[in-house]
């Protein structure tokens, strides 16, 4: 493509000048690749002194320009036997440069979200599915181009260049498109800042507004962190009498409007006042919304229906939290000193993993053939979170370096990388387990969600309905563990005290369900009194930590 007339004039009498045979391998003569031979005619060619000997139109194109190798890049299999993904969001767009480890996108599948990233260096050429679609394993993603080649199109965005056009060898006619001086000087046109680049949104949002004209800068996104969606963009265009765009002055007078062509490079978008004597839009009295069930939703189907095949029976109890209330409070100050927060939650869950060395069958779980109990020796207790995306139970346990006198045979001490473990409950303090509580709290509510990982190998589950105000639950069973429980809020409720006076004492509910398959009644109310003694009592908490 040759941008302008001067250009086209300075290339012709180049090759005119050459006075070399086109063809076989004396093509490269012809500029480079300048202009190709298939844009004249055979009168053209005859014009400027150029040859229209058969081997012309037998040249390779590869002589002229050397095209990207585009290549799909698919959803590789993600692992747990999961077939496909819900697109959460993309990271690039058609055209954008990428490199190896880039991100691309986000995919949410029914165990955990992950960030898919590039493994080749190339170009954007195409996007493949919509955010909010399901895509299936084996599937592209995108189309990559993946090796440099001459861009057909990289000296032709100019509006007022002459496009000169290929035609069919079959049918060779001279086409030479130039624009009139009119068309290019008030031919209106939309364009976004520079800011809208930044602007958090998909593909599909930014080509809407591209085809209106929208500055997404100045768009007030709705979604999540301020995204910009597509109802945002359609609001504008339909809601409230239209969209207005006012054009900075810059000191040279009255402003001029679109109609008249003449654009001012700032523009800024203004959001119209809503029309005050509009009635208010109502919901429907009858009718219904169906949604596709996706991500959380339809693990917690699978895990449901799996759960309520367990056999479950219920053991219910009440603990006095005044000396646990009093423990907390005097190590505070300490826990503050480490960035920490504490809670009731990490001491429960010490003194459950001193229970469950006491009865190790709670922390064990029934084979798939139901021949086997397999009895687990790390506690990774989970613990029941709300999170925007759901229902999740991530369980505590800590990667921690491992110390070289504990270097096993395979391992090796000389290595840049210090290899690590994860310790389970048993082996963590109460401010290990209330840092691990911490983290897992805050990724819950973040973005990109709980780790796969830590959402893997849970032996043991507590459900803390206490936070949300419930007092009393039937917890379910998550398989393959065979026991859960349920705390409830605290309250200061009348209790007799061992002189028969009435107290106002602190009183929690806890609510236990078993796998009656392989715990019996009476081991889960041992467990629970063994547990109830050591937040009653915490002393005896102390005297059986390792």
């Amino acid at each position: 493509m040759i941008r302008s007339s001067s250009t086209l004039s300075r290339s012709l009498t180049r090759v005119r000048a050459s006075s070399m045979r086109v063809g076989g391998s004396y093509v490269k003569s012809i500029i480079n690749g300048a202009v190709k031979p298939s844009v004249f005619s055979t009168k053209s060619l005859n014009k400027y002194g150029l040859s229209s000997s058969s081997n012309f139109y037998k040249t390779s194109t590869r002589a002229f320009s050397s095209s990207p190798n585009t290549i799909p890049f698919l959803l590789a299999d993600i692992g747990e036997g999961i077939a496909e993904v819900e697109l959460l969001q993309w990271f690039v767009e058609p055209g954008d440069d990428v490199k190896q480890f880039d991100r691309i996108c986000e995919v949410q599948s029914d165990k955990a979200t992950v960030e898919i990233t590039c493994r080749y260096d190339g170009k954007v050429a195409s996007l493949h599915g919509e955010v909010g679609g399901m895509m299936n394993v084996g599937e592209p993603l995108i189309h990559i181009e993946v090796e440099g080649g001459e861009d057909s199109k990289s000296d032709g965005a100019s509006s007022s260049s002459e496009t000169i056009a290929s035609s069919t060898p079959g049918e060779m006619k001279e086409q030479l498109t130039i624009p009139s001086a009119s068309t290019t000087s008030h031919a209106p046109r939309s364009f976004e800042s520079h800011d809208s680049g930044k602007v958090k949104t998909t593909p599909v949002v930014r080509k809407l507004a591209r085809e209106h004209g929208i500055d997404l800068a100045g768009v007030v996104g709705s979604g999540p962190k301020g995204r910009v969606l597509k109802e945002d963009v359609l609001n504008l265009l339909g809601g409230g009498g239209g969209t207005s765009w006012e054009c900075d002055n810059y000191g040279l007078g009255s402003t001029s409007s679109p109609r008249c062509g003449f654009f001012l490079p700032h523009l800024r978008l203004q959001t119209p006042h809503p029309n005050p004597n509009r009635p208010p839009l109502l919901p429907p009295i009858t009718g219904e919304r169906r949604e596709p069930v996706r991500g959380m939703s339809r693990l917690m189907i699978k895990s449901m229906n799996e759960s309520l095949k367990i056999p479950h029976f219920g053991y219910s109890d009440e603990i006095s939290m005044n000396a646990l209330h009093t423990l907390r409070n005097s190590l505070k100050p300490f826990a503050e000193s480490q960035g920490i927060k504490l809670s009731y939650m990490p001491i429960m869950i010490k003194a459950a993993s001193i229970a469950l060395m006491e009865y190790p069958i709670i922390n064990s779980s029934l084979s798939e053939d139901e021949k086997e109990i397999v009895y687990h020796n790390a506690h990774n207790i989970g613990v029941a979170m709300d999170t925007p995306r759901g229902l999740v139970v991530p369980n505590i346990k800590v990667r921690k370096k491992k110390p070289y006198n504990e270097y096993t045979p395979s391992s090796n001490p000389k290595s840049n990388t210090t290899p690590t473990h994860f310790q389970s409950v048993q082996t963590l303090s109460v401010i290990d387990i209330a840092r691990e509580l911490q983290r897992l709290q805050l990724d819950g509510q973040t973005g990109s969600g709980i780790k796969e990982a830590d959402l893997k190998g849970s032996t043991f589950t507590l459900s803390n309905i206490g936070a949300i105000g419930g007092t009393y639950m039937s917890p379910v069973i998550s398989k393959p563990q065979v026991a859960i429980g349920a705390l409830g809020k605290i309250q200061t409720l009348p209790r007799f005290d061992s002189n028969g006076e009435v107290v106002a004492a602190k009183i929690m509910e806890v609510s236990w369900a078993g796998d009656h398959r392989t715990v019996d009644g009476a081991t889960m109310a041992r467990f629970s009194n063994l547990w109830k003694d050591m937040l009653e009592n915490p002393s005896l908490l102390m005297a059986n930590m390792k």
